[in-house]
C-alpha cells in the first residue's frame, strides 16, 4: 500500500479521545494512536483531529467535513452517529439520510476513508437493549456504504473484545485506554498497515461473556457517569461539547 501524508480524523467524543487521558494531562484517543502507527511506517505524517464531544452527523456535514476537505487529506477516519442513535424521539430516518449524505460526500473526496460500525453495547450494558434496533440499522447503513464506496471498514459489532468490561471507561460508553488501543489496532488492520492483524478482535485470555452481576454493575456506572450528567446538561439546554473546539484543528506533524 502507498503511505499516507495528510490524515484528518472526524467525529465525536470517541475520536476526540475522551477517557484516554483528560483535560489536565491531555487526551490521546484511537485517532492519535493510529497517527503514531502510520508515522512509524511512513515518517512525516501530518495529522488533524476535528472531533468534538457531543457532535452529531449534521455537525460533521456542516463543519468538520468542509474543513477537512480544505486540507486535501489522503486519509480520513470517521466515527459518528452514536449521539444521533441515543437521542430520544422521532427523526431517526433523518439520521440515516444524513449518514448517507455524509458517505456520498466522503466518497467524492480523493482520500482513503476508514469508517466503523458501533459495538453491541447490549452485551455489557442492559440499557443497551433499548438502542439495539437503531444500532443494527445504523451499522447496516455503514456496512452498505463501505461496500458501495470502497471504504475501509472497522466492524466492532460482533468482536469478542468489545464485550469485555475493561475495553470501556467508567461510563461504559466511551473506550478506556485499552479500548482506544484496540480501536487503533482495528483501524490499522483495516488499512493493512505493516504488522497489523485481526488480533484486536479476540477475547483476552480467560475472558468470558460478562456475568449478570457485571452487566448490572455496568448499568450503575453508566447511570452515574453518563446518564445523570446528560440529564443535567439536557435540563439546562447544554451539550457536552459546548464551548469546545477541535484540539488539533490544523494539519501538523507529530511530536518527536
Amino acid at each position: 500500500m502507498a503511505g499516507y501524508s495528510r490524515y484528518v480524523a472526524l467525529g465525536d467524543s470517541q475520536t476526540e479521545g475522551l477517557w484516554d487521558g483528560d483535560d489536565t494531562v491531555g487526551l490521546m484517543g484511537f485517532a492519535d494512536r493510529l497517527a503514531v502507527m502510520i508515522d512509524e511506517h511512513y515518517p512525516g505524517l501530518r495529522y488533524a483531529n476535528l472531533a468534538v464531544r457531543g457532535r452529531q452527523i449534521r455537525d460533521v456535514l456542516d463543519k468538520q467535513l468542509p474543513a477537512a476537505l480544505a486540507m486535501r487529506p489522503d486519509l480520513i477516519t470517521v466515527c459518528i452517529g452514536m449521539n444521533d442513535v441515543t437521542r430520544p424521539g422521532p427523526g431517526f430516518d433523518r439520521t440515516l439520510a444524513e449518514l448517507d449524505d455524509l458517505h456520498v460526500r466522503l466518497s467524492q473526496s480523493a482520500a482513503t476513508v476508514v469508517t466503523t460500525t458501533f459495538p453491541d453495547i447490549a452485551r455489557i450494558l442492559p440499557v443497551g437493549r433499548l438502542l439495539a434496533s437503531r444500532v443494527i440499522e445504523v451499522n447496516d447503513a455503514i456496512r452498505t456504504a463501505a461496500d458501495r464506496h470502497g471504504f475501509c471498514l472497522v466492524d466492532l459489532y460482533g468482536a469478542p473484545s468489545m464485550a469485555e468490561s475493561d475495553t470501556w471507561s467508567a461510563d461504559r460508553v466511551h473506550g478506556s485506554p485499552k479500548g482506544h488501543m484496540l480501536f487503533a489496532a482495528a483501524a490499522a488492520a483495516a488499512l493493512d498497515l505493516p504488522g497489523s492483524n485481526h488480533d484486536w478482535a479476540e477475547s483476552s485470555p480467560g475472558a468470558g461473556r460478562p456475568s449478570v452481576r457485571s452487566q448490572l454493575y455496568s448499568q450503575v456506572l453508566w447511570t452515574h457517569n453518563m446518564f445523570m450528567p446528560w440529564l443535567w446538561r439536557h435540563a439546562r439546554g447544554r451539550s457536552a461539547g459546548d464551548g469546545r473546539v477541535p484540539r488539533r484543528p490544523r494539519l501538523e506533524g507529530l511530536p518527536a
